[in-house]
């Protein structure tokens, strides 16, 4: 049996000392029995070393695969016979459901994501943890060696054919203003009779550290992807960074790519809202790989449009150009294959015009005290709205301005001088060289 460690015998000694000159005598000495025998149980070092630890690891851990990883290497060098352990947890994401981080002894943790419409998601009914929430009780353990929960959960039947032999499952519920519901631990056993009581007796006081570590990592990262889902990366990333004052921003040059779908206004008087949201869906999910593809980033969704730019580097503008143009010329090739696609199954044509400009704008805050957007304004981006209208007038579905045409170089046409609605000087627009209506 190992002895406590140095750390342990002072904290011992003394509450020793204490307990003799009170009236609490027994009750200490049973709370003090428990206390060394838990100690003794984790390698004769104090339980708190690995509260500690998941404290310090929930600080500062990026994601709770390293949680579930070190926590059951400690626990392993401790004696417990872990050969399997993971967490799970739902997400807050718009393609996620839930997340996993899955630890094998002697092998690599692994994260996994279930994303809606997947196997994993539709299968979590068939799973221990399923069983638990709809029981509504918060622990559970399964004997695989003698068959338990292997005819009922495909994964434990995986785990039993694997040698497995007891599969313990812990849940805590978190707090209720958030989707985060909660957070399990299931740990299994490849070891004849599995884990011993007083091994248990330490998961479940270790477990509420674990918790409070997993929510702080997933109420980071919940915060941070969902943000960067509704205004982009690169804002995202400076709104985290602290730039979230009204007003604050600064002027920048970029590629501006503007993007409007035609005639989809008409669409509203004949079909459903909801076939219209899922058009715009189809498309906008077209233009958003396209754009991202080629480092853009799309800052506004506006009704039937959107708002993307390339931000320039100050010795290269033409980069920034190239990129945007890669994205305009795929956006119309992909939407023309959507169009067939959607058209041999008896749905309606839908055209996109996009509008290519350069030019500096104003990127920061702007809205009211307590409700900003992040965003770009500027004359530049009025142009490119204007711009857009003489997309069907023109008859051409990709328009570049003098500015764009210029910097980017590409082998382009002028397709004349035109007046723009709140520009107080004419523009060239330009359309490519290799263009055809």
């Amino acid at each position: 049996m190992s002895s406590l460690d140095s750390a342990s015998l002072p904290f011992a000694q003394e509450w020793y000392n204490d307990a003799k000159q009170s009236n609490e005598w027994d009750a200490r000495c049973c709370s003090l029995g428990a206390y060394l025998r838990l100690s003794i149980l984790c390698g004769g070092s104090d339980i708190s070393n690995h509260i500690q630890w998941l404290i310090e690891e929930g600080i500062t851990a990026e994601h709770i695969g390293e949680l579930i990883a070190g926590l059951c290497d400690r626990l392993i060098a401790d004696g417990f016979p872990i050969w399997r352990g993971s967490i799970s947890m739902p997400s807050i994401h718009p393609m996620y459901g839930g997340v996993s981080a899955n630890f094998v002894r002697g092998g690599a943790t692994t994260i996994e994501n279930a994303e809606y419409g997947t196997a994993g998601v539709l299968n979590f009914e068939k799973t221990p943890i399923y069983f638990l929430l709809g029981r509504g009780e918060t622990s559970g353990r399964w004997n695989i060696a003698k068959g338990e929960g292997v005819d009922d959960y495909p994964q434990l039947a995986e785990f039993a054919h694997g040698g497995g032999t007891d599969h313990l499952v812990s849940l805590l519920e978190f707090p209720k203003e958030a989707a985060l519901r909660g957070v399990s631990l299931s740990l299994t056993s490849d070891r004849p009779g599995g884990f011993s009581d007083d091994q248990l007796a330490i998961v479940a006081k270790l477990f509420p550290a674990l918790g409070l570590a997993c929510y702080r990592i997933a109420a980071s990262k919940t915060a941070s992807d969902i943000l960067a889902v509704y205004t982009g990366a690169k804002t995202s990333a400076r709104i985290l960074a602290g730039d979230i004052q009204r007003g604050k921003g600064g002027a920048i040059n970029a590629a501006i790519l503007l993007a409007d779908l035609r005639n989809f206004t008409a669409l509203t008087e004949v079909y459903q809202p909801g076939e219209i949201a899922g058009f715009l869906n189809e498309h906008f999910e077209l233009i958003g790989w396209h754009v991202e593809e080629n480092s853009g980033e799309i800052l506004k969704f506006m009704g039937d449009s959107v708002l993307a730019i390339f931000p320039t580097d100050a010795e290269d503008p033409q980069k920034a150009c190239m990129a945007a143009l890669a994205s305009a010329r795929n956006i119309l090739e992909a939407n023309k294959v959507l169009n067939d696609q959607r058209r041999n199954d008896g749905g309606p044509d839908i055209g996109v015009d996009v509008v290519l400009h350069l030019g500096e704008v104003f990127y920061g805050n702007i809205g009211a005290r307590g409700r900003l957007d992040f965003t770009v304004i500027g004359s530049a981006v009025n142009e490119a709205s204007r711009l857009e209208k003489l997309c069907s007038t023109l008859g051409h579905h990709l328009l570049m301005s003098e500015s764009f045409a210029r910097t980017s170089a590409v082998a382009s046409e002028c397709l004349g001088s035109f007046e723009l609605r709140g520009v107080s000087k004419a523009v060239n627009v330009f359309k490519l060289a290799d263009a055809v209506s």
